[in-house]
């Protein structure tokens, strides 16, 4: 810690959580190994440094800030048990429960590797952004991503390696202590959005900046700025764009150095608007890379030293922090800092001390402090009795609500019953936990309660199904469908298509296709129907009227008599074209109408052979003339005709008829 202290080990908080060994000291408090000697359970005790325990404002943020955190329930959140101040002579101890998380720091694997592999660095960022997502939905902003608060423990049989993120809201419990004003900026300076550096503002955005850097040190081994002083580092993030990954690591896909570079856009703005955001864009990146996750390495959890055997009261706290005196009040490089922003206005000096009074004034007084000491134990002893008879029997009458992850449904109900418990049961998604499992209860394990409360037990409703959409769905109601189910609806143009049973505008598919199991918060792709297919116009030229009108007709089009033309390969009658033309396609929503036109061509009849006088009526009935070529008699026969017999002509042609004799 960064003031007067020595080692907790050994000391028993609230005459309960009992402090085994530290695990890493950081610019603000101090995190160690303990255990739970009520449920007989190993947890991690975060204390905070004991200047913040006399700011009235830092401990009810504090305060405010654990309950908030406890009611974070997701598999990559470090779940927070309990907190509270203990009292220990004139020294009080402002102290956090959590989850024991063997293992490291994602800083101990940076540390060990120097940088992380693409598959293995998205894999990370993935399950981070999963729990700042949780935490964003449920209106918490972290306010201090780094690799010292992102933590690689292991679950499972065999163990397999899994985040989780911690000290939600704890940098927002420090801003509201009295030793920090608008002149202060805290955080981490390697990480720190711009708008923290400047404003002191911090949201949702900020951590989607914090995420981008940490991805970015993932990706190359090292954060984009350093600098010789923390305040030049922290404005370079207000004055400097971040580089592109792959100008200090050659080989980063540009799609991935386009993920860091938006999640790093000094306009807040121009980020993704919170982590489940930038969440779906990792997750996108990864598909369009074909990656598939990548498995966490398993860390070995960190050498505690053997906390001494305590000797004191079992029923009181272990006095600690006996003066040892530290001269540096900021974290190292990587530690959450508090700086002065420059240009803040100068913090007014503290009144001067009223002169002292004489001794003869002194003496004076002393009987009337001697009376007021023995008005203040009075009044104390009477506060005693009073809070025995009420709160201290109020005290008996309360038990900390037992632990159920991992049980069964009726086993769960059970030992919660057991322990005087009203139980309700409620059912949520879960990547990790089976499904009828419990994921854990509303209050936690650990939270001290009346008998007969009425606690939420949480079962595993397993990982999210796409639901049954049905083709012909309403698109609201199907992205609501999806959003029910836990994952995320996503309107996609690629995959409409046309249908003749379901309606344009209403669901036709989505991708993947329902009963597919995905993780929470998978995008599901919709696509919409886009009417009747277009349907070629049939080729009819040929064919007489009728016919053609027949088959019209059955291809689900409208014809109609559109005139007449001639055309010499075509009888007169039938067919000689269409519009639209044949081939020509129409869309269910284009009108069916089709034109047809028919010829007025004349078919050349044969006079061969024929009297002279025969041929010339033959050819004016067929609506031609006869051209006689040469003189006649009466007994001339045609031996010659001129265009061929069969030939189609306009009507009202000459045709040249050579007569003998």
């Amino acid at each position: 810690m960064t003031s007067t202290e020595t080692s907790l080990a050994g000391a028993l908080l609230e005459r309960r959580y009992r402090v085994d060994g530290l695990l890493a000291r950081g610019g603000m408090s101090a995190v160690y190994r303990g255990s739970d000697t009520r449920l007989d359970r190993p947890v991690a005790i975060k204390i905070m440094d004991p200047r913040f325990a006399d700011d009235r404002s830092f401990v009810d943020r504090f305060e405010r800030e654990a309950r908030l955190a406890a009611k974070l329930h997701h598999p990559n959140v470090v779940t927070v048990h309990d907190q509270g101040v203990d009292v220990a002579g004139d020294r009080s101890h402002v102290f956090l429960v959590m989850e024991l998380v063997d293992g490291g720091t994602l800083r101990d694997l940076l540390d060990q590797r120097g940088k992380l592999d693409v598959p293995l660095a998205l894999s990370v960022a993935e399950q981070m952004l999963s729990a700042l997502s949780a935490a964003h939905l449920a209106g918490l902003v972290h306010r201090d991503v780094k690799p010292e608060n992102v933590l690689i423990g292991s679950t499972g049989h065999p163990p397999a390696g899994v985040v989780k993120v911690a000290d939600f809201g704890l940098v927002r419990a420090v801003a509201s202590a009295g030793t920090t004003s608008s002149s202060i900026i805290l955080g981490t300076v390697a990480y720190l959005a711009p708008e923290q550096v400047t404003t002191g503002m911090a949201g949702e955005r900020g951590d989607v900046y914090s995420a981008g850097i940490v991805l970015y040190e993932m990706l190359t081994g090292q954060v984009p700025y350093t600098g010789d002083t923390a305040i030049s580092v922290a404005y370079r993030h207000v004055n400097d764009d971040v580089p592109a990954p792959s100008t200090v690591e050659p080989g980063i896909p540009a799609v991935l150095d386009d993920l860091v570079l938006r999640a790093t856009r000094r306009d807040p703005e121009a980020r993704p608007a919170d982590a489940a955001a930038f969440l779906q864009e990792l997750r996108r990146v990864r598909a369009a890379l074909g990656i598939a996750p990548a498995p966490l390495p398993v860390l070995p959890p960190k050498a505690v030293p053997a906390a001494p055997v305590a000797t004191a009261d079992p029923e009181k706290t272990v006095p600690a922090f006996s003066p040892v005196t530290t001269t540096n009040p900021v974290a190292g490089p990587r530690g959450t800092r508090a700086m002065i922003r420059p240009q803040a206005a100068p913090v007014p000096p503290p009144p001067p001390a009223p002169p002292q009074e004489d001794q003869r004034t002194l003496v004076q007084r002393r009987p009337v402090v001697l009376w007021a000491v023995i008005a203040t134990l009075v009044v104390a002893l009477v506060g005693t009795g009073v809070w025995w008879f009420s709160v201290g029997d109020e005290a008996a009458n309360t038990i900390a609500i037992p632990p159920v992850a991992g049980l069964d449904q009726a086993t769960a109900e059970k030992t919660l019953n057991d322990a005087g418990l009203s139980v309700t049961v409620t059912r949520q998604f879960s990547d990790t936990v089976a499904a009828g499992k419990a994921i854990g209860s509303d209050p936690q394990a650990g939270t001290s309660v009346a008998k007969n409360s009425a606690v939420t037990l949480v079962l595993s409703a397993g990982r999210p199904t796409v639901p049954d959409i049905s083709p012909g769905t309403e698109l609201a109601q199907a992205e609501a469908a999806v959003k029910a189910a836990g994952l995320t609806p996503r309107r996609d143009e690629t995959i409409d298509g046309y249908s003749t049973s379901v309606p344009a505008g209403k669901v036709l598919v989505v991708d993947p296709r329902p009963g597919t199991q995905l993780t929470i918060g998978s995008p599901v792709r919709i696509g919409l129907s886009q009417g009747a297919p277009p349907t070629p116009v049939p080729s009819v030229v040929g064919l007489s009227r009728n016919e053609a009108f027949q088959r019209l007709r059955e291809a689900g089009f409208d014809p109609y008599d559109a005139g007449t033309e001639f055309a010499e390969d075509v009888p007169a009658g039938n067919v000689t074209r269409t519009t639209p033309a044949a081939g020509t396609t129409i869309d269910g929503q284009g009108s069916k109408r089709v034109g047809v036109f028919t010829s007025t061509a004349v078919e050349v009849p044969s006079v061969l052979g024929r009297p002279v006088q025969d041929a010339i009526q033959l050819l004016s009935d067929a609506g031609l003339q006869a051209d006689v070529q040469g003189r006649t008699r009466n007994f001339s026969i045609v031996v010659g005709q001129d265009p061929e017999p069969g030939e189609h002509v306009e009507r009202g042609k000459k045709v040249k008829l050579q007569v003998f004799p």
